[in-house]
């Protein structure tokens, strides 16, 4: 009976139930709860649940004691690890020190499965509003102006949190790109410049995406007036087959040599587009769209959850990194509407305002608020294709903004 009872006991002691009660691995029990909660919003609230769930999951996992399948230390992360971002490929060759998710993060790790999923974004985005209206361009740039006042935020806010050493202005710049309203752009600057942060940077992208139906009417509103909400924009041109394929071809052409680092993000985008515009590759335009998409997306949100451990998550940069990132999604939407109202004063074809809060590149959710909102003033009104020239060049103008801060900052 005591070899039993000894067998027993021994047993419990190597299991995970047991190890909550070791050193901070309480603070695992609270991972997990929030990754119930999460888990609940995505599939009862359904907030972007294609992301959230893979995401809240790899959380539950990453938070399961015992259980082995993510190893900060292997990557340089965590407050106590000498080489932050560095990774230990020694270590990573014994099979006995590794978990699944150490593999499958270096897809997170060294930037591939962002571009392949901004691959299937452009197989799945019509760029025809964007070329009939160039103006919407300069819209999706402004919409950019979160990014970089959640920039500077960031840098003062800094410089009172205790950090794990990574360098102040790295932060800064993957706080600021949540301003984008880009998941895979937030986690490829992260993953690259402060990988530290990726599970709350991330969950906070996210979110905030999930949002922008909550987020963007009351500053739509508050920025305009009833009878600039009520203008009626004339409808578009056609855009010829050729132009498709041509924008994709020259936009890669320019963007690469002007910011070299946004050239992997961008060149992807625009791969994905030419397969759909050109005619020839119906095939790939369908597999990049759903079976490469969403192989890619399942990985990319496991391992992105599988960063968010207690140790890590748990400290008062998350909830300022949280703080910051609703400023920076606020601010894209305020840049986006205040640009739109100065081109009326030069412009004898107005635009109408509510457009501009859509060059956020939440694609193409951010162009449907501004149709609702729109069309709440004036029922015939009609302004989703307007709005999707800025909300596709949102797209581009956050990958720029990501190339910007990985060529400045990505040494």
């Amino acid at each position: 009976m005591e070899a039993i009872w000894e067998t027993v006991s021994e047993f419990f002691s190597g299991s995970g139930f047991a190890r909550f009660f070791e050193g901070d691995n309480w603070k695992c029990l609270i991972m997990i709860a929030i990754a119930c909660v999460l888990l609940y919003l995505a599939i009862v609230k359904k907030f972007e649940p294609l992301l959230l769930v893979p995401i809240a999951f790899g959380m539950l996992l990453t938070n399961l004691p015992g259980a082995g399948l993510f190893h900060e230390e292997l990557f340089g992360l965590g407050a106590n690890n000498a080489e932050q971002g560095v990774i230990q490929w020694a270590s990573l060759g014994d099979i006995h020190k590794t978990g699944l998710l150490d593999y499958l993060y270096l897809g997170v790790k060294l930037g591939i499965y962002p571009c392949l999923i901004f691959m299937g974004v452009g197989a799945m985005t019509d760029f025809g509003p964007l070329i009939a209206n160039p103006k919407s361009l300069i819209l999706g740039a402004a919409a950019q102006l979160g990014i970089y006042i959640a920039f500077a935020l960031s840098i003062v806010a800094f410089q009172w949190i205790p950090t794990d050493g990574t360098p102040l202005q790295n932060i800064a710049a993957s706080i600021g790109i949540i301003g984008g309203a880009d998941g895979p752009t937030a986690i490829l600057v992260t993953s690259r410049l402060a990988p530290s942060y990726l599970g709350p940077i991330a969950v906070a992208a996210y979110s905030y995406m999930a949002l922008v139906p909550v987020i963007q009417p009351p500053f739509m509103k508050l920025l305009t007036t009833k009878k600039e909400r009520q203008i009626v924009m004339a409808q578009l041109r056609p855009v010829s087959q050729t132009e498709k394929i041509l924008f994709p071809i020259v936009v890669t052409i320019f963007v690469a040599l002007l910011v070299p680092s946004a050239a992997p993000l961008v060149g992807c985008l625009m791969l994905g587009n030419l397969f759909k515009e050109s005619g020839v590759t119906e095939r790939l335009s369908k597999t990049v769209q759903n079976e490469l998409c969403n192989i890619v997306t399942i990985f990319l949100g496991v391992c992105v959850g599988a960063t968010a451990t207690g140790t890590t998550f748990l400290q008062l940069s998350t909830l300022v990194i949280i703080a910051l990132g609703i400023v920076a999604f606020i601010g894209g939407t305020c840049g986006g509407v205040l640009l739109a109202k100065i081109m009326n004063l030069f412009l004898k074809q107005k635009i109408n305002p509510l457009i501009g809060s859509a060059g956020v590149s939440a694609v193409p959710m951010a162009a449907r608020v501004s149709q609702v909102v729109g069309q709440k003033e004036n029922p015939k009104n009609f302004l989703l294709m307007h709005a999707m020239g800025p909300n596709v060049a949102g797209v581009i103008g956050s990958a720029i903004a990501a190339g910007v801060f990985l060529s400045l900052f990505g040494h």
